[in-house]
């Protein structure tokens, strides 16, 4: 399966589950080309946009997982192509 360019956008709700998801994070560390977060504190609310490359099949596992953790929301994106394959 081919390996592409993408981005996850990941909002936390809440405080409580910041360790969940930086462990869910640094586990798939290996296909994370970079991390940005902003905090807005008082609002209550975070944001975390990773990018990536990796299969759909990796997206897929590291977004359900992140999906799955109360207080968190998560969208994803890959690029269809890289110009010069297939």
């Amino acid at each position: 399966m081919d390996r592409r360019i993408g981005f996850i956008g990941i909002i936390l709700e809440s405080r409580d589950c910041v360790d969940q998801v930086n462990h869910l994070i640094s586990e798939s560390s290996s296909i994370i080309l970079a991390r940005v977060g902003l905090p807005q504190r008082d609002r209550g609310v975070s944001v975390i946009t990773l990018v990536v490359e990796a299969t759909t099949d990796e997206v897929g596992l590291l977004t359900g997982r992140l999906g799955a953790v109360p207080g968190v929301s998560v969208k994803s994106g890959l690029a269809k192509a890289v110009k010069g394959e297939g």
